[in-house]
């Protein structure tokens, strides 16, 4: 691999005071800003790397509507490219389970080496406006890429270092909302990186040490501020609110202060009891906040033992996926387990569900083809429908 000016972050720095489809993606570039506009969107990401031989993560979805949320077990061999101008294509070299938003976007998953990543928000992501020469990934397809591509953390980092990839924001016709997002990876060995933009170039922080990914500030900053809590470098309390410095520490200091499970059921409930602490509640909008988030589900993932557990706070219930019961094998169907219309309290769907998946049939493949193509065509024209809506808006502003 030729040096390149990637900048990798392995230990805590000092010197400062949370899409993808079948087809295609939707690609927009623009430049936010920290906790503009009504909507907030949080998440938290825990590792535990030493639990009696497994490596347990655990996640957080929090959003502010429902995500209309499927499991999708994808097998090698599908082939993709990067939703932006179609330059880099890929075969992929692994299957997954992903966990997606409207069927269209993987926004967590794990492959069937145990490699595993998560999509969270994190509002000071800025993605610049990615060269045409540059190699790029929409949203979309950024987390899916790295489940089809890679066995380890280590493999992914120096991909990302040598390449310098770069991450085309998706399109949002409406403008109500452009994501701003950054990664978060793990794997079989308990080895972790986050992955973050916030000057159009990869900030990746490496090391098996940092087992907690929330949302802003940015990762180097939430090290800093987390120092002054008890048990954790400092002498303050732990903090008790859902701002995503407060989960942090939180989250930080229960992953340290476990007991060695006996059982992996031990394991899977210790980290989703850490999750919860971390969760977003249902309740009334807040001041300034008309749609703060809430936790809509929760994953529990063992990379050693390739268990997916996924808990639905919308849909009251839990299940599991062993990918070991699952064919990945090139040429088997790509097959869909609806969550959405079986998961329920009583019921619905429960327990051990790796044989429920089902295959969704051509007619729904293809409608989600045709929409997946119509967006991404307006994502070509972003240029086009962004001088369109300043006009509108200038329009609209007259007539006030």
């Amino acid at each position: 691999m030729h040096e390149s000016s990637a900048q990798i972050s392995h230990a805590p720095r000092t010197d400062h005071p949370p899409w993808h489809t079948h087809h295609g993606t939707p690609t927009m570039m623009t430049k936010n800003t920290p906790e503009k506009g009504r909507a907030t969107h949080m998440c938290t990401r825990v590792v535990w790397p030493d639990a009696n031989g497994s490596v347990i993560v655990g996640r957080n979805m929090d959003f502010h509507m429902d995500l209309l949320t499927n499991l999708w077990k994808y097998p090698r061999g599908i082939e993709r490219t990067d939703g932006v101008h179609g330059t880099l294509a890929w075969k992929a070299t692994y299957g997954s389970i992903v966990a997606t938003a409207f069927d269209l976007v993987a926004t967590d998953g794990m492959n069937e080496e145990g490699f595993a990543g998560h999509i969270l928000w994190l509002a000071e992501s800025d993605y610049g406006k990615p060269e045409a020469s540059a190699t790029q990934l929409s949203q979309a397809i950024w987390l899916q890429y790295y489940l089809d591509n890679f066995a380890t953390v280590a493999e992914a980092v120096a991909w990302t270092n040598d390449t310098q990839v770069e991450i085309a924001q998706l399109f949002d016709p409406t403008g109500h909302l452009v994501p701003t997002l950054h990664l978060a990876i793990n794997d079989a060995t308990g080895d972790s990186a986050i992955i973050e933009y916030t000057d159009g170039k990869p900030q990746v922080y490496h090391s098996r040490d940092y087992k907690v990914m929330t949302n802003s500030p940015t990762f180097d900053k939430q090290l800093e501020l987390v120092t002054q809590f008890d048990g954790l470098g400092g002498d303050k309390s732990l903090p008790g609110s859902t701002l995503a410095s407060d989960r942090f520490a939180r989250a930080s200091y229960y992953v340290e202060h476990q007991v060695q499970p006996k059982t992996q059921v031990d394991a899977i409930a210790a980290m989703f009891s850490i999750i919860r602490n971390a969760a977003q509640p249902f309740r009334t909008p807040e001041p300034g906040k008309p749609d703060a988030s809430q936790t809509i589900w929760q994953v529990v993932l063992d990379l050693t033992n390739k268990r997916y557990v996924f808990e639905s706070t919308t849909r009251p219930g839990i299940v599991w996926v062993n990918l070991d019961e699952l064919s990945f094998s090139e040429g088997s169907k790509v097959l869909r387990l609806d969550l959405v219309s079986r998961l329920m309290l009583e019921g619905g769907l429960a327990g051990n569900v790796s044989h429920s998946f089902s295959d969704v049939g051509e007619a729904a493949t293809q409608v989600l083809a045709t929409g997946t193509q119509a967006l991404e065509f307006v994502a070509k024209k972003q240029d086009e429908f962004a001088e369109i809506q300043e006009v509108v808006q200038k329009l609209v502003g007259a007539k006030k």
